[in-house]
């Protein structure tokens, strides 16, 4: 059993905070200032500067500033266009959808966007991602039909699709046409920042975009226009918790990503150092099955394993302060368009009698449960602890796998690696958004005629009253068939620096419209 992740040759992963650029491993190449520059915690080292290809959220908070999508959310999560000029015209059937593009964006390379630059990128989407997978199964073709409109064309209605084109993580990214292959090479998108360095370990360096194209529309969300008010971002890996909270509380950074939960209270006490803030609703932690291979491949062994779980055990073990999680069944909050009870009363059970008996009953002799977790995310790895002892309760034999969140990314891809991982997502609008389990092909494997026939249903209902019931009967094959585990939603905690300012946080992190005081 690992019950740990090696340290590498990086400042960051020191319990000791050495304040100072270069010390802190921000390296020699930013030991000259820029004009105005934000230094920005982050969990990890990224997989991948990809942000087509993986739905790591750590890419996506990076990257997104790089990529832009056609649409995207505001604040009140309703859609709205962002390289698109408008929203699209949708054919009676549903079959088709012809997208105007917006006149003179930029991409990085100096050259205005082009229709074809739009189709090729969106057929890449559908050949990389596994989000994109799951739509390409829906699209007959993407057309260019000028140079400044695409037309998408569907097997069948399909209400999800603007939704899963205008998601940030595993975005259907918008790239220059030149700059695709696989893997990427060069990156070169539209957005407000471009890519202008990586070392390894050390820093992802963006700096402003002066030939950024804006929309005129008022800031929302993340749509509106954006801006670049400081000239350079740097995303620093610094996967030890402890350590992004000191180097907040030092100074070192002017943002500090997911902190936890128990610095509050000195983060609280130190207001004129940094800022706290709570990102509410920001998404469910959830446990991934293989149903392909493994101890886990049998739906009854799952079914036995739903009911050892002790949800709102894993719950305070991840984050502690009940301000910051709740524990409940129903995958969508009540008062949202999802609600939905179904198949909640297999929720939080914690019976480890019924659930040894039951994976008796399926044939279980003793394989062991491999868990894989990381600490890159603490509460990952708490909820993983608590699990393992809920599961040995109920006469699993259940082995935790630790390693650093690259690994586990790599790893989640192989079915003889792992039978259960634990990642969490935000707690998006749209089901189809998240987990990517609801799609095909991502890690996990799940497949089955309920599933397809409960959300084909969904899918193809474009009356958004009527879907909602229809999320329903998709929530009840969830908890009879454990694809995957929603083990309830919660808050997540960051700090930025006083100086940063017009800061709001979001499930994934942005600083465009953001500015240094001083």
């Amino acid at each position: 059993m690992t019950r740990g992740f090696p340290l590498r040759r990086r400042t960051a992963l020191s319990s000791l905070v050495v304040l100072g650029s270069a010390a802190a491993g921000l390296g020699p190449a930013l030991a000259q200032p820029a004009r105005s520059a934000l230094n920005l915690a982050m969990v990890a080292e990224p997989p991948t500067l990809d942000i087509q290809s993986t739905p790591a959220d750590l890419v996506c908070i990076i990257m997104q500033h790089v990529y832009e999508p056609l649409y995207t959310f505001d604040a009140k999560a309703a859609l709205v266009p962002m390289l698109a000029e408008s929203m699209p015209k949708i054919s009676p059937d549903g079959k088709l959808y012809t997208i105007p593009l917006r006149k003179g964006v930029k991409l990085h390379n100096g050259r205005d966007l082009h229709a074809e630059d739009v189709a090729a990128s969106l057929k890449r989407w559908m050949e990389v991602s596994p989000r994109g997978k799951s739509i390409a199964v829906q699209v007959v073709d993407v057309l260019v039909k000028g140079p400044l409109t695409v037309d998408i064309v569907m097997r069948n209605a399909y209400a999800p699709l603007l939704s899963q084109l205008a998601m940030a993580s595993g975005m259907a990214a918008i790239m220059a046409k030149e700059s695709l292959a696989q893997p990427l090479r060069e990156y070169v998108g539209t957005g407000p920042y471009r890519f202008k360095e990586r070392r390894p370990d050390q820093y992802v360096r963006l700096t402003r975009f002066d030939g950024y194209s804006a929309r005129t529309e008022a800031p929302s969300g993340y749509g509106g226009k954006r801006q670049a008010l400081v000239e350079e971002l740097r995303f620093v890996p610094v996967p030890n918790a402890n350590t992004r909270v000191e180097g907040a509380l030092a100074g070192q950074f002017h943002y500090a990503d997911l902190l936890p939960i128990e610095a509050l209270s000195r983060l609280e006490k130190a207001k004129d150092k940094v800022v706290p803030m709570m990102t509410p609703s920001f998404g469910f932690p959830y446990l991934v099955f293989n149903t392909r291979e493994g101890s886990m491949a049998q739906k009854s062994v799952r079914k036995a394993v739903q009911t050892a779980l002790g949800h709102g055990e894993m719950l305070a073990a991840g984050f502690g302060d009940t301000r910051f999680f709740i524990a409940e069944g129903n995958h969508f909050p009540k008062g949202t368009p999802f609600y939905s009870t179904a198949g909640t009363e297999n929720y939080n059970e914690r019976d480890a009698k019924k659930a040894k008996a039951q994976a008796e009953q399926a044939g279980y002799k003793g394989e062991t449960v491999r868990i894989l977790t990381s600490r890159q995310y603490d509460f990952h790895y708490n909820m993983a602890l608590i699990m393992a002892e809920q599961l040995k309760r109920a006469g699993f034999k259940a082995e935790l796998n630790v390693v650093e969140w690259a690994t586990l990314l790599q790893r989640r891809a192989d079915p003889k690696l792992w039978d259960i991982y634990i990642t969490h997502s935000g707690q998006f609008p749209e089901p189809m958004l998240s987990p990517p389990q609801l799609g095909d092909g991502a890690p996990g494997w799940w497949s089955s005629p309920a599933k397809q026939e409960a959300l084909a249903a969904l899918n193809q209902e474009p009356n958004p009253a009527k879907r909602g019931p229809l999320w329903g009967k998709v929530q009840q094959v969830v908890y009879d068939e454990v694809p995957y585990v929603n083990v309830g939603k919660f808050a997540s905690l960051s700090a930025r620096a006083p100086a940063l300012q017009n800061y709001t946080p979001h499930t994934y992190p942005f600083f465009w419209n953001t500015s240094l005081k001083g």
